[in-house]
């Protein structure tokens, strides 16, 4: 079955059958009525692909194009709390479904089965919500005590999402389910220091999976049986790069090797002005080992120097920016964290409803033009929002031929005008992959 096929067939599953049960079971639906479970999601979900900042009235036009008949007023009394139980469950439902592409002919990305970056962001919600997702506080008297966080994996050989994974906003970024789900073996997981945990590397490594990662400013390393602090082992093993085997931590004394490099001066004098400025808003001094780490870019691996060199191992950790672009495009292009309306149920339905959209934007991004090492994701996004009444009215008809073909223009129209511009100054990741060809 070709991806089409798939993200048709997967659509059609989560959009109507599944959308039709969740409403029934969580009480959503009660009796017989003119607007089921899936009439609900189906126009919560193309109203909000097509435009993220719909008002009900436009929602309703939605439906009109799904052939439901609805009033603006009958429509916002719908989003309660059985509602949002509802596209809670929808969402689950969609993050249990596995889409994936064919490997991206990038050759520094296939020495390795799966690329997997992974990260979290924050959606604050308002405090009414703080039953159900709890928020972290904050110095501000409102918008403090419920937020939730999205935590996310993608493969970037494949395309293939996990996630988003929901949990409180108070939940430390080690706990979520994400950190559960074992890569095979081969496979190279790179996250930010959120995810740094020795007791995990260790894991990963018996389990034959590669790591990449920042370095906490206040590990401990072994080399040769000397203890080092980290400003200390670079000051005496390294001028400008370095990439060194030594066992990391106190107690968990983890194999790896150690990269350094030291970044330009004005780099460095920024970075230090950017510590001091942080430090005085929350009303602590800064460390001298912090401001002198800020002079270098340092990170540790347990893959072989064979297969990776330290060039490439830093091109590599800088493609973890292409999960923070997966969260640019949420917040900026589907307005996850915006809304309309005042109401907690209404604000909880719509942030779950528009995280399923996100989902299915993904699905059709890969289809469309995930192949593609320069393609721009958010050229991509603006021609299927294009594209999404077209796709409603696939759903309309009831028959899969049109889902497909609606799905196809979407495909041709993403194979054109949806690229990167090649940058000789400041190239872009892409082009920084392909430069370490393995033919050559």
């Amino acid at each position: 079955m070709d991806i089409l096929s798939r993200v048709a067939k997967v659509m059609q599953g989560v959009l109507t059958k599944s959308a039709d049960i969740i409403g029934r079971e969580t009480g959503f639906i009660k009796r017989l009525r003119k607007l089921s479970g899936s009439g609900f999601v189906q126009t919560l979900v193309f109203g909000w692909l097509s435009n993220p900042d719909s008002t009900v009235e436009e929602l309703c036009q939605t439906a009109a194009t799904l052939g439901i008949d609805i009033s603006p007023q009958g429509l916002n009394k719908r989003f309660t709390s059985e509602a949002s139980d509802c596209l809670q469950k929808v969402l689950e439902s969609a993050v249990s479904q596995v889409i994936s592409d064919d490997p991206v002919t990038i050759p520094l990305l296939q020495r390795f089965n799966g690329v997997n970056i992974q990260d979290s962001s924050t959606v604050v919600l308002p405090d009414a919500l703080a039953v159900i997702w709890t928020g972290c506080g904050g110095s501000t008297p409102t918008n403090t005590s419920s937020s939730l966080k999205l935590h996310i994996r993608l493969d970037l050989n494949t395309g293939q999402l996990a996630g988003p994974y929901l949990h409180s906003g108070r939940l430390h970024d080690m706990n979520p389910q994400i950190q559960w789900e074992t890569l095979p073996a081969g496979a190279l997981r790179i996250g930010d220091l959120g995810y740094y945990n020795l007791k995990e590397f260790k894991k990963m490594d018996s389990d034959g999976v590669y790591w990449l990662s920042r370095v906490k400013s206040n590990c401990v390393v072994y080399r040769y049986d000397k203890r080092w602090d980290l400003p200390g082992l670079l000051r005496k093993c390294c001028k400008d790069r370095m990439d060194i085997q030594v066992l990391l931590g106190a107690d968990e004394r983890v194999p790896c090797r150690l990269l350094a490099v030291r970044v330009p001066d004005d780099v460095a004098k920024l970075r230090r002005c950017q510590l001091i400025s942080e430090a005085k808003g929350k009303g602590k001094p800064v460390s001298d080992k912090a401001l002198e780490l800020a002079s270098w870019i340092v990170l540790c691996c347990n893959i072989p120097h064979e297969m990776l060199n330290l060039d490439e191992a830093f091109v590599l950790m800088r493609t973890r920016w292409q999960i923070e672009l997966i969260f640019k495009l949420w917040k900026s292009h589907g307005c996850i964290d915006e809304w309309r309306t005042e109401s907690p149920w209404r604000i909880l339905c719509e942030v779950y409803a528009k995280l399923i959209v996100m989902l299915i934007q993904h699905w059709v991004l890969l289809a469309g033009c995930w192949q593609y090492p320069n393609r721009s994701l958010s050229k991509a996004v603006k021609t299927i929002q294009k594209h999404a009444m077209n796709l409603a009215c696939a759903f309309a008809s009831g028959r899969a031929g049109r889902l497909y073909e609606a799905l196809k223009t979407i495909q041709r129209c993403l194979s054109v005008g949806c690229r990167i511009n090649k940058r000789r100054k400041n190239p872009s990741t892409y082009q920084l992959l392909l430069a370490f060809d393995d033919s050559s």
